[in-house]
């Protein structure tokens, strides 16, 4: 029986504004792509199923379907198993029947375990099972803990490593009780897609996006929340009323709310595109633009956020305003096409972009130094690294070469 890197998500819902959900689903896309047997398991997120069958076999790794392979904008090695859960695990209140105790108790050691080589989750119960049941684990942590955590599994010689996307957050699981040298921070990543060249779609999206005679187009990509900075972005809007911009991201409902205070504020260069799908329609549109913002605010979102965005759009070589936000503190760097600024003030980021345009015209192949730095950041070499910090004896081991993007 062949053993798997397996990869345990909640719930895939394949709706905007699931970021989460995306990184679980690029994460365990990069551990295939490099040759692994690898199986993304969740939990079915239609109504639960009457049929006894399914409960019985609940582990049925499968291609993806179009549908997924368009929204995550995944190569089809990856193999998924949706879990399906009994109809009465959405009526009931007892923790017995709780999805998670049926993932945890039942399907888990009965029928994931001897499938697996190796775990990788950020959900805490499923960790606690899968290293309860002598199985090597990979934990990731994207916010502050703020309960301890169990020192028989932390200390346990199955907890291979904990992963957090910032040294803050890395700090906040080590003051809860996990070994300093199990945690490690890492920056999230991008998918290789994005250092294809598309010039042909970016012309497009140019001639459809810039309006009145503008020439010059900033796309923001990303969730659509305040601490995002979107009405910052807004604001500086006003303020730059020559040039277009294009934001992407967000729920039918943040879309509508967020133009209806764009054309409050007579903010008449914005456009919102909602959930641009296929998401590989992202690669062409960074390609377009002629500056990418990154608006985000302080706060305590700022203190643990890692946006994958950000090595998108370090990848497409577009020149970037960003925000000074402690995770990515480390590139202020000068060889790289990019202006920063503090966040929360909308004149200073409108003067950032403008300085951004000035200095960093548009080229149509990319700021090269941009797209070389990028390349350590890609989803595959975040995986290799992970998989450095685990022993050699739980380290799954390939069953194909890796995977590489077309030229």
């Amino acid at each position: 029986m062949t053993r798997h890197y397996l990869f345990y998500s909640d719930r895939l819902s394949l709706q905007p504004d699931t970021a989460h959900e995306i990184h679980d689903v690029l994460c365990a896309n990069a551990a295939a792509n490099l040759g692994y047997s690898t199986v993304l398991a969740y939990l079915q997120p239609e109504q639960g199923q009457i049929n006894p069958l399914a409960w019985l076999h609940p582990f049925q790794p499968q291609a993806p379907d179009p549908e997924f392979l368009a929204f995550y904008n995944v190569q089809p090695r990856l193999q998924v198993a949706p879990l399906p859960l009994p109809w009465f695990t959405h009526a009931s209140t007892s923790k017995w029947t709780n999805p998670s105790t049926i993932v945890c108790k039942y399907y888990f050691p009965w029928h994931l375990r001897r499938a697996t080589q190796l775990v990788h989750t950020r959900n805490w119960n499923f960790a606690k099972a899968a290293v309860q049941r002598q199985v090597p684990v990979i934990f990731e942590l994207h916010y502050f803990r703020d309960a301890p955590l169990e020192p028989e599994i932390v200390n346990s010689p199955y907890l291979q490593v904990a992963v957090t996307q910032s040294e803050l957050t890395r700090a906040s699981l080590i003051e809860q009780g996990m070994p300093e040298e199990k945690a490690i921070a890492l920056h999230n990543g991008f998918e290789t897609v994005f250092l294809r060249r598309e010039p042909d779609q970016a012309a497009a999206w140019r001639r459809e996006l810039l309006q009145a005679g503008r020439q010059q187009l900033a796309v923001y990509s990303g969730a659509l929340y305040r601490f995002k900075g979107i009405d910052l972005l807004i604001e500086a809007a006003q303020e730059l009323p020559q040039v277009q911009f294009a934001i992407t991201g967000g729920t039918p409902e943040q879309v509508a709310a967020y133009q209806d205070k764009a054309k409050q504020r007579q903010a008449e260069n914005i456009t919102f595109l909602g959930w641009v799908l296929p998401r590989e329609r992202l690669v062409s549109l960074m390609q377009a633009a002629d500056v990418l913002l990154h608006p985000h605010c302080s706060g305590k979102e700022a203190d643990f956020t890692n946006p994958v965005k950000f090595f998108q759009y370090l990848a497409s070589g577009t020149p970037i305003a960003a925000t000074t936000i402690p995770p990515l503190k480390a590139f202020q760097r000068p060889d790289l096409a990019m202006g920063w600024c503090e966040p929360d003030d909308p004149i200073e980021f409108a003067r950032c972009l403008q300085q951004v345009l000035q200095q960093y015209p548009r080229q149509s192949e990319g700021y090269r130094q941009n797209r070389q730095f990028s390349q350590q950041f890609s989803w595959e070499n975040r995986i290799a690294h992970i998989l450095q910090q685990v022993k050699p004896q739980y380290r799954p081991q390939p069953i194909q070469s890796p995977w590489k993007e077309p030229e």
